[in-house]
């Protein structure tokens, strides 16, 4: 088996600007912050979205409100894994009615989760619109869902693990992509026709 192979996306100053851009985007497309409330997917969704509202807070002086969000119980696969999910804490102590709601998780994949997360917002009420910030969208979605605020667009593979390393959980900061080094194995058409322009080799 070939050797994974890690390669740095994001440092701590990518971090930073990647929050910071998505916190301006957010401010321009919503017109300001007064209508705005922020739920973060647990973990380092939550830890993103508490960046995003200390950014906003430095830019517009408006302290946004954070809701942290555990969407386990929610997911559509929950049933078909062997062991139980671990359940967090869902903390939203504010009203989501007409609201500009921003989801924000730290890497989207297959959007599964963000399905999830969808379904629990609104059993909270009806909000005006709900809006996706991501730090990382790495590709191979599932289902239709498109974030409107990414901070850096990397192309994956669907072996790769993409991992984000935050300070308030890690005592570092970075995004990391490990290659698994795996080949995929050729389909068979293709290993068809390379045996028949090589030849038989014995």
């Amino acid at each position: 088996m070939a050797k994974e192979k890690i390669e740095t996306v994001l440092d701590e100053r990518g971090v930073a600007r990647a929050v910071t851009r998505i916190s301006h985007e957010i401010l321009e497309k919503n017109g300001g912050a007064e209508t705005l409330v922020l739920i973060g997917i647990l973990s380092r969704g939550a830890d993103i979205a508490k960046r995003i509202a200390k950014a906003i807070k430095q830019i517009e002086n408006i302290d946004v409100p954070v809701g942290l969000m555990d969407i386990n119980l929610y997911r559509d696969d929950v049933h078909s894994k062997l062991d139980q999910p671990v359940i967090q804490r869902t903390e939203i102590l504010f009203d989501v009615v007409d609201r500009n709601v921003i989801l924000v998780d730290d890497v989207l994949f297959t959007g599964r989760t963000i399905r999830a997360a969808l379904d629990q917002i609104i059993d909270f009420g009806r909000p005006r619109s709900i809006q996706l910030a991501v730090l990382i969208d790495r590709g191979h979605r599932e289902l239709p869902i498109r974030p409107d605020y990414v901070g850096k667009n990397i192309p994956t593979s669907k072996d790769d693990r993409v991992l984000v390393r935050l300070k308030e959980k890690d005592d570092k900061e970075v995004v990391v992509v490990v290659k698994s080094g795996m080949k995929r194995p050729m389909p068979k058409e293709a290993a068809a026709k390379k045996t028949k322009k090589g030849g038989d080799k014995r």
